[in-house]
């Protein structure tokens, strides 16, 4: 098949940019013509794959949104693709990615933890308020043949909100690299991450992974680290946040020495293997590409609900999932009895197993099942 895959942004860095690229080269892998469709390349394209540059207004973020949304479906036109997939804000496509969840709920639930004028300003920005307006426009009947929803909960979010037809949002989880997260970066690389950061190789290890540490679910976890209980323990953050001053303060006044803000980091993989659990507490995250990493890497997960790779957590593995995040009681048992050294070993296995079985190579086959599903509706009813 001839596909368009669109996306404002061609990178490496963020959930759905790097899911861009990797679907990208998993589909041209599968012998299929890709091209691109993209207002800014900060990386180059992937071997064998053709690039097209979309002009978008360059009159501020909201100017860009806009006319991208509107611009993109007419310059792929001429092109005469199979199908077109869009990974973001775009008024016509034939396969609608759905990998952030609905911007109106994730406003809801960001609400919940910000202030009035945050509030505010996101009901009043005209940013958010065109992407809402884009959105309605983008799940509206006549803007899509199917949706691909990354989790359960971003569906039942988009059937719930837009009253899409439920036959039409099929549920596709992303994969991860089993070789790059492996059990085996506990042995060199991740002692030497313990080194660098000062852990005592026999010290229990919890790692957060994110940037947007309030939507990520970092204060959550703050306010279980000053229990006794959790004394000995380190907490490893990694990622970035314009707030991030503000969080070390209250780290060093709560547990000093025992929480770590390690910045942004690109060798992931070794940070994996330095530690013995993997915390992601979100307020909002629709699916959470880290849990499958560190599930990969033979660690156990501590997540809330609302995180939609939750819920392909199995056996010993539920046994991480929140059922009330904001409760510092709850989270300090929860991660005391991930920790247990008596039966970390087995969760470990457990995790690896299930790790697995979420390939890259694997979710490519079922989004190519679909893909053909689709076209070939599309074919039969244009004979018709």
């Amino acid at each position: 098949m001839k596909i368009a895959l669109a996306h404002k942004r061609l990178d490496l860095s963020g959930g759905t940019e790097r899911d861009f690229y990797l679907t990208a080269e998993g589909l041209r892998d599968l012998g299929h013509e890709i091209h691109l469709f993209c207002s800014e390349f900060a990386v180059e394209p992937p071997h064998g794959i053709v690039a097209h540059k979309v002009p978008v207004l360059a009159l501020g973020r909201t100017a860009r949104l806009v006319s991208f949304a509107f611009l993109c479906p007419r310059i792929i036109a001429p092109y005469k693709c199979d199908l077109v997939m869009s990974f973001g804000r775009m008024v016509q496509q034939d396969i609608l990615r759905c990998g952030g969840g609905s911007h109106q709920v994730f406003l809801q639930k960001m609400s919940r933890g910000e202030g009035a004028w945050r509030r505010l300003w996101h009901r009043f920005s005209l940013y958010h308020r065109s992407v809402l307006a884009i959105e309605r426009r983008q799940y509206d009947l006549h803007s899509y043949k199917r949706i691909i929803a990354v989790s359960r909960e971003v569906k039942r979010e988009i059937v719930a909100t837009y009253r899409a037809p439920e036959e039409k949002v099929t549920v596709i989880y992303n994969g991860v690299d089993s070789g790059r997260f492996h059990p085996r970066h506990r042995e060199k690389a991740g002692e030497k991450i313990r080194r660098q950061w000062g852990i005592p190789l026999e010290a229990r290890v919890v790692l957060f992974v994110g940037s947007g540490f309030q939507r990520k679910g970092l204060d959550r976890l703050l306010r279980a680290w000053g229990s006794p209980r959790l004394a000995g323990i380190y907490l490893l953050v990694v990622g970035e946040d314009a707030q991030k001053g503000r969080y070390i303060s209250r780290a060093e006044r709560q547990a000093k020495r025992m929480i770590l803000f390690a910045g942004r980091q690109d060798e992931i993989e070794s940070y994996f293997g330095a530690a013995d659990l993997l915390a992601l507490p979100a307020l909002q995250e629709a699916f959470g590409n880290v849990v499958l990493e560190a599930l990969a890497a033979g660690l156990p997960v501590l997540v809330s609900g609302t995180v939609g790779a939750a819920e392909v957590l199995t056996g010993e593995l539920e046994q991480g999932i929140l059922t009330c995040p904001d409760d510092p009681l709850e989270v300090e048992a929860r991660v005391l009895a991930l920790l247990d050294p008596k039966r970390w070993q087995f969760i470990s296995e457990q995790a690896r197993r299930l790790g697995e079985r979420y390939s890259w190579k694997n979710h490519f086959r079922e989004l190519e099942s679909c893909l053909a599903e689709v076209a070939g509706r599309e074919r039969r009813g244009a004979v018709a």
